[in-house]
């Protein structure tokens, strides 16, 4: 018996010994100062090390080529944010040239030496982006904007003695033209003088007299004018009372004729020339079922570079300018083109390129040789990219009869059973999805077994004009009632289950989430909104007065008493006593497209109404966040969100 007690005695000891360290609390994440995070658990250190595979690819894009050698400017990241690097040949090594706390947007070599850079750059987000010059002998870094307006489009003079840029210096709304030498701070000058948030620089002439400026009142309505550098006398050039969208504009190297792309007297967006002195317009492609969403010229003018968006996936092509003829390409990955740029020499074509299996890298063909090369190889966190699910392009019926389509990513085979669903709605509205590398989200497919579908419901780009307008003013919601159908879809595949989805977006996809929410609550699991718009009227009335105009265009005008009427009615703010499902909030506090307020608001009316919310907020971010240990926190929260409303 003594032995019994003794032994009783020693297991209570062991135990009470040992317990502190079985139950030892696993390590978590510290939040940031930066970030404001309510209702959101502690995050795992182990959850994190497991997301930095994938979080850690990369990916670059060309921004320009040296103006004498072979070498190109891309950006790409490294540290925190996107910076620029200089990459001398094919393969070679990304040597940095920008080192800030925030991320570079846009950059190019100065004129004729590529002696210098010049780049775009906010702070925290804000988007007051200003011109930089960066002396790459000395390393001395000089502001050639004001420092507190918003400036954007520069464009170069052929020489590279000038620069055109559009700035809100004025008066914080519209988009003056202004002028300037680079290595001359103080020769900035007010060219143009206009009204409107939506004007900005296209091109320079040959002989440097005259420039190309675009006036953009919404996708479907721009126009172009011919201004005199000398005197800013302003000419229109294309229709005054037809609607019609036109971009680009780049001078013949003659300067009598202008290479853009329109969608005058089509549906699709064309390819076209515009000869001025008798303003007759020559279509160089035929009505395709395609838009044409992207153009080039070579600096002598002979080649002109183009892509075509087929389904979401971009075909290049060169047609030469004095036969009209197209010149063979060799075979290219299937994926998405962006940033043509040629070089100076007029032979290599470079360009952006990626796929839902690689992230963006940058290649070029030389027209000489019809040779490939790829210059930059990014990396993928040491994950192997063939095992990345590729889409599958889908197509559902909505309430109306009208086919919406969108691309569907299946989880890896070895997931059984009906799989979760993420539907992941794009911005804009007037944009599109488009395959291109999923980064982060191949997380969800291959490690929690979750479908992911990116749809392109009405109001999306690439499907024409007449279907880019179908969700406008008073038909906000029957992008809405797309998704309702895509329920219904999802509801009928058997590999997917109906009655796990969750759904999401950012900025406009963020209010395309909560309209969701609030019209099909009994139908979705959870919601994450970023950015996203939840009152038309107090966004129409505090997004920044220079884009104010141009969103009215999409959204309509809520000065307008019945359609402030409409407006308020279908904002989710004013449903949300219908949300009955867990949501979570992300917001960048210096956004000045979709205010802060706007997250603020809806968060407060979800708890009062009892629903689980969590929020997260950074002061240091915009719209959306692109500072990589703020996207690292967004992406883990958003995990543990997942496994807790979506996946249980």
């Amino acid at each position: 018996m003594r032995y019994l007690n003794g032994l009783v005695t020693s297991v209570l000891f062991f135990a009470l010994v040992l317990r502190p360290a079985l139950a030892q609390p696993q390590p978590t994440i510290p939040i940031p100062p930066n970030l404001r995070a309510e209702a959101i658990p502690p995050i795992p250190a182990a959850l994190m090390e497991t997301l930095n595979r994938y979080s850690e690819a990369r990916s670059a894009y060309l921004e320009d080529w040296h103006p004498v050698r072979r070498e190109i400017l891309i950006s790409t990241r490294f540290g925190d944010v996107t910076q620029l690097h200089r990459v001398a040949m094919p393969g070679g090594a990304r040597y940095q040239l920008t080192f800030f706390p925030d991320r570079v947007l846009g950059g190019w070599f100065e004129r004729p030496g590529g002696s210098a850079i010049v780049f775009s750059k906010d702070i925290g987000g804000s988007e007051f982006f200003q011109y930089w010059r960066q002396d790459l002998e000395t390393g001395q870094v000089q502001l050639l904007t004001d420092g507190k307006s918003r400036n954007t489009g520069l464009v170069w003079s052929r020489s590279g003695r000038w620069i055109a840029y559009a700035s809100t210096r004025r008066n914080g709304r519209d988009t003056d033209i202004y002028v300037a030498d680079p290595r001359q701070p103080g020769s900035t000058r007010l060219l143009l003088e206009v009204q409107g948030g939506g004007w900005s620089p296209v091109d320079w002439s040959p002989d440097e007299s005259q420039l190309v400026v675009s006036e953009y009142r919404s996708i479907h309505d721009t126009s172009l004018h011919l201004v005199d550098v000398a005197t800013g006398q302003k000419t229109l050039l294309t229709p005054e009372h037809e609607k019609a969208a036109y971009f680009g504009g780049f001078f013949d190297p003659h300067g009598r004729g202008l290479y853009l792309i329109t969608d005058r007297q089509s549906e699709f967006l064309r390819l076209a020339y515009l000869d001025l002195p008798s303003r007759k317009l020559e279509y160089l492609t035929p009505e395709l079922n395609w838009n044409v969403d992207d153009i080039a010229l070579s600096r002598d003018g002979r080649f002109l570079a183009y892509t075509v968006n087929e389904a979401g996936i971009s075909r290049l092509y060169v047609l030469e300018t004095s036969s009209r003829r197209s010149i063979p390409m060799p075979a290219l990955p299937s994926g998405v083109i962006s940033s043509l740029r040629w070089h100076d020499n007029s032979r290599e074509l470079g360009f952006t390129l990626s796929s839902a299996r690689n992230p963006a890298d940058v290649y070029s063909i030389d027209l000489r040789t019809r040779k490939l090369t790829r210059w930059t190889y990014s990396e993928v966190g040491g994950l192997n990219p063939a095992n990345f699910p590729e889409p599958e392009l889908i197509e559902w019926t909505s309430f109306d009869g009208r086919k919406i389509t969108g691309f569907l990513y299946r989880p890896p085979k070895k997931f059984t059973g009906p799989r979760p669903v993420i539907i992941n709605i794009h911005g804009g509205p007037e944009a599109q999805y488009r395959p291109t590398f999923g980064g982060v989200h191949n997380y969800f497919l291959n490690e929690l077994g979750i479908a992911l579908i990116y749809p392109n419901v009405r109001g999306s780009a690439g499907y024409g004009k007449t279907f880019l307008q179908l969700d406008n003013g008073y038909k906000r919601e029957d992008a809405v009632r797309d998704i309702g159908a895509l329920l219904d879809w999802i509801a009928a595949q058997p590999d997917l289950d109906r009655n796990r989805i969750m759904v999401t977006g950012g900025s406009y996809g963020g209010y395309m989430t909560l309209a969701v929410m609030t019209h099909y609550s009994d139908r979705v699991r959870c919601g994450v909104d970023i950015v996203g718009i939840s009152n038309f009227v107090t966004f129409l009335e505090r997004t920044e007065a220079y884009r104010r105009d141009l969103r009215r265009a999409e959204y309509g005008d809520e000065r307008d008493p019945a359609m402030r009427e409409f407006l308020l009615k279908i904002s989710p703010l004013n449903n949300a006593h219908k949300i009955k499902r867990p949501m979570f909030i992300v917001q960048g506090k210096n956004d000045p497209r979709v205010p802060a307020s706007e997250s603020e608001q809806i968060v407060e009316a979800l708890r009062k109404n009892g629903v689980p919310v969590w929020y997260l907020l950074a002061e240091d971010e915009g719209h959306g966040f692109v500072k990589k240990k703020n996207r690292d926190i967004q992406l883990a929260a958003t995990v543990l969100f997942i496994q807790q409303y979506l996946l249980n």
